[in-house]
């Protein structure tokens, strides 16, 4: 079991903004602006084009909904949507609320936040999700 595996099953903690049967959102760790989060499919999955199309477009109408509840949340510009990374062989979407296109800038520095403000974050998240 790879580590957002783990992190989607709970063995490991997480702050979770949002989730469903097949797909578990949570904030980076290491994030570039307040609000970035991942999302993944519960099923470990490598590649994201090696999801089947059904699978794939109800893990993007799961980070749409998330998506706009990070835009609730945490007003900006748009929300991106970024799918890259080789470090964790679990298909991931970086969903990163943005004023600038510098904002989903992996290259600038990342945040450095407290225990107290990611819990924030992710409460703040949580409760514009469905809402």
């Amino acid at each position: 079991m790879d580590i957002f595996a783990k992190i989607a099953a709970g063995e490991i903690p997480s702050y979770k903004v949002a989730e469903n049967d097949e797909f578990y959102a949570f904030l980076d760790i290491n994030p570039l602006v307040k609000g970035h989060t991942l999302v993944i499919p519960r099923r470990e999955v490598d590649y994201f084009f090696d999801m089947d199309d059904d699978e794939l477009a109800r893990y993007q109408k799961f980070a749409k909904q998330v998506a706009i509840a990070i835009k609730k949340a945490f007003p900006c510009k748009k929300v991106a949507q970024v799918v890259l990374g080789l470090e964790v062989a679990h298909a991931h979407i970086h969903l990163i609320p943005m004023q600038t296109e510098g904002d989903a800038d992996f290259r600038r520095e990342k945040l450095k936040l407290t225990e107290e403000e990611f819990k924030d974050i992710a409460a703040k998240i949580q409760g514009a999700f469905g809402a």
